[in-house]
């Protein structure tokens, strides 16, 4: 009995003792999980519920130009809460509140009294003075943290390009979300000690953890230039009564973009949000997204895939009745009457369709369409801007003699204004063309690069096409050693005028997209300078007429603002009166236009001079465009 009675008992004891070394085991175990696996978790949900949390929202970075102007740049402001369980008099808060804020009462009212929430926004965004007077009232249950607004230090200038972000510093348009990743920086916070209803525990402790500052974003865009350009703009906007205009300038060595626009715009401080639909209108950077279709300006891209290809010389001639039958149809040149017998710089200089026609169809579709392709007809410049279009090329193997033809002076074939621009830019550049940019680069808070575009270079044509192309550029804007397009000035130009289609696919009479792009200096091109005026409405709408002017306008300027001197000092300006024109045939009106040393546009078939512009009297200049309507 007694031995069974000890080997219960023993039973018991390790019964016991195993029990205790499972709870110890269950318990290290559990403890493990707690504070090794979940204890980081766990730490936080606690922190959580006895700390009260406010976001220091960090600086967004700046924008410069290429000279260190700053263009956009970030700058405090204050987001207001209230945690109605800490306010104690809800109605004088209201009131209060409400009249700094600019917010209603009743609204106001509802929130500071909504003790069953912890915690709600009142407004963001606030500027320092209305914070200075919110925190002199000293209120309980007010509460304010550090938020970022955005100035823009020219307010309309640019606006496309910059783009603008949200009231929640996100980037919406432009550079400002092309470029969000970079310009965003890392938000801090502050922290401060609360009891179980979120009221905060008196006498406790703050802490902030600091925010990191966006990166700054320095532009190949010139403050000055861009001014200047923009200035232009609206004024050709104005004038010509347009449906909008597009300019660009370029360094052609580098093709970076030293200005870019259109218009209309509006002012980047004052964001027309009620307004959706013109807001997207005018927010579109219609230099990248916009195609159509180029007309005369394309010429300078035949005209170097023809003269790097050997199917031309300076020494060709080329005859000009006014039209050209291709296919079996009959495609006019611009001058119905023809241009008769010219050279190669003559057809240049008088944009004959009738020569690009034959240029084209000796170099025949194969070549055609390996020159677009090496110009980046067709395909994205990969500019660094969001939204590009790459252009409308009709596929190779659809492509007949007549269309051809057409594409030779710039129809059945779309760009998009940079796309052309950038293959100028090669072609005059030596024949290198490199990738376009805006931007130079973006650099962090510690001075390191974190961004910057690539650029891509090859060889288009040779030196010895580009210098011939240059010399004819010059000679197109240069027609007689009485005229420079600016006085004394080496400027080189081409100006193109094409119809615009509907969406049905058709011609829409009546509309047109005049255009110009000039050189400077003529010879071996620093700038290039390119004005597309939509849908003029004033009267006239060939390219020398309607573009060029504005072109001159901005050369003119632009050598002003830089004190860059004549290129030929001596030279000046010869000026004649604008004749009478009106009842006379078209051949009386051309004779005395040409013994004045004055050029000239036909609009109309017919034989008789109805109307001209500028009107009989007018001061003009010898080597100058006018209008004759028959």
């Amino acid at each position: 009995m007694q031995k069974f009675t000890l080997l219960s008992m023993s039973k018991r004891i390790k019964a016991i003792f195993l029990v205790l070394v499972f709870l110890f085991c269950s318990l290290s175990v559990r403890l493990f999980v707690v504070q090794i696996i979940n204890g980081k978790e766990l730490q936080q949900r606690a922190t959580n519920q006895w700390t009260r949390d406010l976001s220091l929202t960090a600086k967004r970075g700046s924008f410069f130009d290429e000279t260190g102007d700053v263009l956009a740049e970030s700058f405090t402001t204050y987001d207001v809460y209230v945690r109605a369980r800490e306010v104690k008099n809800p109605e004088v808060v209201a009131e209060n509140l409400s009249k700094l804020l600019e917010l209603d009462y009743e609204k106001t009212l509802q929130k500071v009294s909504k003790k069953n929430v912890s915690e709600v926004l009142l407004k963001m965004q606030v500027d320092s003075q209305t914070a200075d007077k919110i925190y002199k009232l000293n209120f309980d249950g007010i509460y304010m943290t550090e938020n970022v607004g955005r100035n823009y230090v020219y307010g309309n200038l640019l606006t496309q390009l910059l783009g603008f972000s949200s009231v929640d510093n996100i980037g919406q348009a432009g550079l400002e979300a092309y470029l969000n990743e970079y310009l965003t920086g890392v938000d801090g916070y502050s922290y401060v000690q609360s009891d179980l209803q979120g009221k905060e525990i008196g006498g406790s402790l703050r802490y902030y953890v600091n925010g990191v500052a966006g990166d700054d974003v320095t532009l190949t865009i010139n403050s000055k230039i861009q001014i200047l350009l923009e200035k232009t703009l609206q004024k050709a906007f104005e004038e010509q009564k347009a449906l909008g205009v597009t300019g660009i300038v370029m360094n052609a060595k580098t093709s970076e973009i030293l200005a870019i626009s259109s218009k209309p715009s509006f002012d980047l401080n004052n964001v027309p949000r009620d307004n959706l639909s013109a807001l997207f209108q005018q927010m579109r950077m219609t230099a990248v997204t916009d195609t159509y279709e180029p007309g005369s300006t394309f010429k300078i891209l035949t005209l170097a895939a023809a003269l790097e290809e050997g199917v031309c010389s300076l020494d060709d001639h080329f005859y000009c009745p006014g039209y050209r039958v291709v296919d079996g149809q009959r495609i006019k040149c611009w001058k119905t009457i023809g241009h008769g017998s010219q050279t190669l710089t003559e057809a240049f200089a008088n944009s004959c369709n009738c020569c690009f026609m034959d240029l084209a169809q000796r170099l025949g579709v194969e070549k055609f369409y390996s020159y677009m392709k090496k110009f980046g007809i067709g395909s994205k410049t990969n500019i660094t801007i969001q939204g590009e279009s790459g252009g409308i090329l009709m596929p190779q193997s659809q492509v007949k003699t007549v269309d051809l033809a057409r594409m030779g002076f710039g129809h059945a074939i779309a760009v998009t204004p940079i796309q052309l621009l950038s293959a100028v830019a090669g072609i005059t550049s030596g024949g290198i063309l490199k990738t376009p940019t805006v931007v130079k680069e973006c650099v962090d808070v510690n001075g390191k690069v974190t961004f910057c575009p690539e650029i891509e270079e090859k060889r288009i044509v040779s030196a010895k096409t580009s210098e011939t192309v240059n010399s004819l550029l010059q000679f197109a804007e240069n027609k007689t050693k009485d005229f420079t397009f600016v006085e004394g000035y080496n400027i080189g130009g081409k100006t193109g005028t094409a119809q615009k289609y509907g969406e049905n696919g058709l011609i829409a009479q009546g509309k047109y997209i005049s255009s110009f792009i000039g050189t400077y200096p003529a010879d071996n091109p620093d700038y290039l300078f390119m004005i597309l005026v939509n849908e003029p409405s004033a009267g006239a709408y060939y390219g020398s007429l309607v573009a060029a002017p504005y072109g001159k306008l901005f050369f003119s300027e632009l050598f002003s603002l830089f004190n860059i001197p004549k290129d030929d000092p001596s030279f000046v300006l010869k000026e004649v009166i604008m004749p009478d024109l009106i009842g006379k045939s078209l051949a009386e009106a051309v004779s005395e236009l040409k013994i004045l040393g004055v050029n000239y546009e036909i609009d109309g078939d017919g034989g008789i001079v109805k109307s001209q512009l500028p009107p009989a009297g007018t001061k003009i200049y010898k080597g100058e465009t006018v209008l004759i309507v028959t």
